[in-house]
């Protein structure tokens, strides 16, 4: 009866396995993307090997290894790729995966190996690789440049730069017909304006009050002095 729960117990523990964290990593296409790990070191003996591997944690070690390590440097890599920046003599084996791509995207194990039965440090992190986004309107500039009179004491120039998407023909606005019907009828409006003779109305009507007025001055003094002369 003993022998059947120790058995049964052993079981429980080799499919249920140590308890597992893991976390949620996010980038972009093309980025350096980290994916946490760390583990207690408090003196030189806690210092032990461990590995990244694709998947889930199995039972033990890890399932398609990319990298291993001593807990000093790197002894084993699948790909140039992926790289333990951190300090490993402080515990810190976090996984950096180089110029990531979409395939990078899925489950990344991290087995600490701790020795002892069943107490490896284990964690699965879900890695989330997105497409960067690509604007599809291209950029245009202007420059524009200031510059002040050459009378003033000061010259200076100002460059004003603005951006813009492009516009494509049909989203641009519509331009209102113009007044002229035909080429006959713009030359003779621009020949009139061109045209010094032709005086404005208001200016017609100034120069008519401004006869009057001299019209009368005048009759006035002839009657001032025809009055003195009879005087």
């Amino acid at each position: 009866m003993l022998s059947y729960f120790s058995m049964n117990w052993i079981l429980l523990i080799l499919f249920t396995g140590p308890t597992v964290s893991g976390s949620l990593v996010k980038g972009k296409v093309g980025q350096n993307i980290t994916v946490p790990c760390f583990y207690s070191v408090r003196s030189e003996q806690d210092i032990t090997s461990m590995c990244w591997g694709r998947g889930k944690c199995p039972a033990s070690k890890c399932y398609q290894p990319i990298i291993w390590t001593d807990g000093r440097k790197v002894t084993q890599r699948s790909d140039s790729r992926y790289i333990l920046k951190g300090d490993l003599m402080m515990g810190d084996v976090s996984l950096t995966i180089v110029n990531a791509v979409e395939a990078d995207s899925g489950t990344y194990c991290c087995r600490v190996e701790i020795s002892g039965w069943f107490n490896d440090q284990i964690s699965n992190h879900n890695v989330v690789v997105e497409k960067a986004r690509i604007s599809t309107a291209s950029p245009h500039t202007y420059t524009s440049e200031q510059t002040s009179a050459p009378g003033s004491t000061s010259e200076s120039s100002v460059t004003i730069t603005r951006t813009w998407p492009l516009v494509s023909a049909s989203e641009a606005p519509q331009t209102a017909p113009g007044p002229c019907s035909n080429t006959s009828d713009c030359w003779d409006v621009t020949s009139n304006l061109q045209n010094p003779s032709v005086s404005r109305p208001g200016q017609q009507y100034s120069e008519n009050w401004l006869y009057i007025g001299i019209s009368l001055f005048v009759v006035l003094l002839v009657i001032l002095f025809v009055s003195l002369f009879i005087t």
